[in-house]
């Protein structure tokens, strides 16, 4: 059991250790360094094992926060890596660029600072592949039946481990020109270096499971395939493309050359950072971000890493207080004011602004872009009179987040159906009328967190291994219409 009195005995939150600003911003490298050991295990023991952990029920894996915390505690890694793998296929990912909806829901958290569950988390996994602990793991027999995986983001790997696993046949199809999906080429450099994600694949492969980049399922290519194609070739298909089609500005100017959806500008900048041909650059220029999510400020640390004059990130909500309000008790997930790592590193945020027009011209570009100050009533904008300004731009970031995923997959099929959200029709059991066909991740919830997605690919994983089988052994951690404890 944890320590019973290690709350009372280390009551400092001891954060992440990152490394010095003026030194970071120069390169390409992840922010956060390795905790020591000695602090990590101080932090552990500040976890309460308490008798209704709802740090459960605030992560949507179900993670068994408290057993390998405790183990952290007694430098048990190997015992560590093993509760952590039980819940969780990807714990690297989820320790680096999940928002850890586990920590607000931590009972600790309650009258002091919540457990570093995060930093917990990234360590164990970080040090089992140090130590040799990740491992090929076999299954005892093959069905004989094969699967197809469409897209290799967080929720398609997982599916298709949990299904090789479960002794399918399975391939991974991806239509960019490397395995990981967003994780490959959406998430910088500086939060998750790619040697995290390259170091998995060599376990997937070594698994069994088999990948083909390069094919469109529903493109026009010589190597893309259409989904009855694919349904014809393989005994199941999973359907995990994300939700990849950008919101428009709302804005007259929105289309003028330099104004770009945050993915066109950080995909390329991404692919540079590991030695491709340059994309588009922010440096020398005055960069607005549109958009106050984390889509916007991994703009925001890549704009400043090119050496961008001035970056400036605008959010139509008002700046949050920084103690949770009391509308949102424990253990919701609260929207507080939070600074993150590119926050830290220079710019602006601005809030409570909404964004009128983009100025400039058709053939040199963005100029500027004029704002207002304002706050929502009833879902829509009221501006205060008197508060527009402008602000130079010749570089527009649009980071609204996404309306669905690409409607391309579906092109000749008619029973697989979209929701009034744009998202690709499924049942309870991540089941589309195409039998055979089911759809886990952001294509079906909607653009959502990663561990949402890795939670919906092993239950995706479960159900179609039920399909296949006539029962499953796999987990189901999570149905579609499960909601977080977030508002």
């Amino acid at each position: 059991m944890a320590d019973p009195k290690g709350f009372l005995t280390y009551r400092e939150r001891e954060a992440q250790p990152s490394r010095p600003v003026p030194v970071r911003i120069q390169d390409w490298h992840e922010v956060h360094t390795a905790q020591e050991d000695a602090v990590l295990r101080r932090q552990a023991s500040r976890c309460m094992d308490c008798g209704i952990p709802f740090c459960h029920q605030g992560c949507p894996l179900g993670n068994l926060i408290p057993e390998w915390n405790d183990l952290t505690r007694r430098g048990n890694f190997r015992e560590a890596i093993e509760r952590l793998h039980a819940t969780n296929n990807f714990p690297e990912f989820t320790g680096r660029v999940c928002p850890a909806p586990c920590e607000p829901a931590c009972v600790l958290g309650i009258s002091q600072p919540a457990v570093t569950i995060k930093q917990i988390e990234v360590s164990i996994i970080d040090r089992a592949f140090e130590n040799g602990l990740v491992t090929v793991q076999e299954p005892e027999w093959l069905s004989g039946r094969t699967v197809a995986v469409v897209g290799s983001g967080p929720a398609g790997l997982a599916a298709a481990q949990q299904l090789s696993r479960a002794g399918h046949t399975v391939v991974v199809f991806e239509r960019d020109d490397a395995i990981g999906g967003l994780l490959r080429y959406g998430i910088p450099e500086f939060k998750m270096e790619k040697s995290v994600l390259d170091r998995r694949l060599v376990q997937l492969r070594g698994e069994g499971i088999r990948f083909r980049t390069g094919v469109t399922i529903g493109g026009d290519g010589p190597d893309d395939l259409s989904l009855p194609e694919l349904r014809e070739r393989f005994d199941a298909v999973v359907v995990a493309i994300g939700s990849t089609v950008p919101r428009r500005l709302p804005a007259s100017g929105a289309d003028l050359p330099g104004v770009v959806p945050a993915m066109e500008y950080l995909v390329p900048a991404n692919k540079e950072a590991l030695g491709a041909e340059p994309g588009i650059s922010a440096e020398g220029k005055d960069v607005v971000i549109i958009g106050g999510g984390d889509t916007g400020a991994d703009c925001y640390g890549t704009a400043i890493r090119q050496g961008a004059r001035s970056v400036t990130q605008l959010d139509i909500r008002p700046q949050p207080p920084t103690e949770r309000p009391p509308h949102q008790p424990w253990p919701m997930y609260p929207l507080i004011h939070r600074v993150g790592e590119a926050h830290e590193e220079g710019g602006e945020r601005v809030f409570g602004v909404n964004t009128l027009q983009v100025h400039g011209d058709p053939t040199t570009g963005a100029t500027g872009v004029t704002v207002v100050d304002g706050e929502r009533v009833d879902g829509r904008f009221d501006a205060y009179a008197g508060t527009e300004r402008d602000l130079p731009a010749q570089l527009v970031l649009v980071a609204l987040g996404f309306t669905g995923p690409d409607p391309q997959v579906l092109k000749g099929v008619e029973q697989v159906g979209v929701t009034e959200r744009g998202t690709l029709d499924r049942d309870g059991r991540y089941a589309t009328g195409m039998d055979g066909v089911f759809v886990a991740g952001d294509a079906g919830r909607g653009q959502s967190l990663i561990v949402w997605a890795i939670a919906e690919g092993r239950a995706c994983a479960s159900a179609v291994d039920e399909y296949l089988s006539g029962s499953t052994t796999l987990p189901f951690p999570v149905r579609p219409t499960d909601q977080p404890l977030a508002v």
